[in-house]
């Protein structure tokens, strides 16, 4: 089981598990249990037979049959419905699935790699998550740290992130000058790698100047300290007079999509 704050890279952990495992050349599925519909999530799972339920035309096997000699990935199991839970852990402790509308079991050998965003282990305390479930999926658990407790490796990341990006838009190398990089390590980071990935995007693309200060990243101002000045981009209307007409438009749009984001 693996257990982190959403964003900190669950899913390509998991997949850089199976890729170094044993069963690298079988498939790799995942399914993140909160996307799929209470409804659709054990015909997914488990699979199902013609004329199981309306609509059910044929036969389809399920995610577990889907992984058969690979691995499966259960991202968000901790909204795993209480219903799907004890069928999960009958899966798990009897290596078999049952389709729905189906009477005989069909063998599965899968890895199973599970992933949540807050403590289970507390949470098998409550009703909510069935305690057997939890000892069953979490035999070996690993954490990933949020981002804002790894230091120097944010840098790491945003100067890869900011690189990655010129490179796909075919943009001028761009570099973070020193305020940027303090600004990068003291922000919190809420939303985590996946945050860090979306920032430098943005101010890749909406930057034409080959270096970045800390104004152009406009993260909010950690607790006990002052708010980064207002841009000096905001485009005054004396700083308007001499442009043609189509400078004039480019940089009033570039503010107001600044303003927006």
């Amino acid at each position: 089981m693996i257990l982190g704050e959403t964003g900190t890279g669950k899913g390509l952990l998991a997949r850089a598990i199976h890729e170094a495992g044993s069963r690298k050349a079988g498939p790799f599925v995942a399914v993140n249990c909160a996307a799929i519909p209470e409804t659709l999530l054990e015909a997914e799972l488990f699979g199902f037979e013609r004329g199981a339920f309306t609509d059910a035309h044929h036969a389809k096997a399920g995610l577990f049959q889907t992984a058969h000699q690979g691995t499966l990935f259960l991202d968000e199991i901790g909204l795993l419905p209480a219903n799907l839970q004890a069928k999960l852990l009958t899966v798990l402790e009897d290596r078999a699935v049952r389709r729905l509308g189906s009477t005989r079991t069909e063998a599965v050998d899968v890895w199973v790699i599970s992933a949540a965003s807050e403590d289970l282990k507390a949470g098998a305390r409550r009703p909510r998550f069935r305690e057997e479930l939890y000892h069953r999926l979490a035999v070996v658990t690993l954490r990933l740290p949020p981002l804002r407790e790894r230091g120097k490796d944010i840098l790491t990341l945003a100067e890869h992130f900011l690189a990655h990006t010129c490179t796909e838009y075919g943009l001028a190398p761009k570099t973070l000058t020193d305020d940027a990089r303090a600004a990068l390590v003291a922000y919190r980071w809420p939303g985590n790698v996946r945050e860090v990935a979306n920032v430098m995007e943005r101010v890749a693309l909406l930057t034409d100047a080959p270096v970045l200060t800390a104004d152009r990243l406009e993260l909010a101002a950690p607790p006990g300290r002052p708010a980064s000045p207002q841009r000096r981009d905001a485009t005054p209307a004396a700083a308007l007079e001499g442009m043609s007409l189509e400078e004039t438009v480019e940089r009033l749009e570039r503010a107001r999509i600044l303003e927006a984001l």
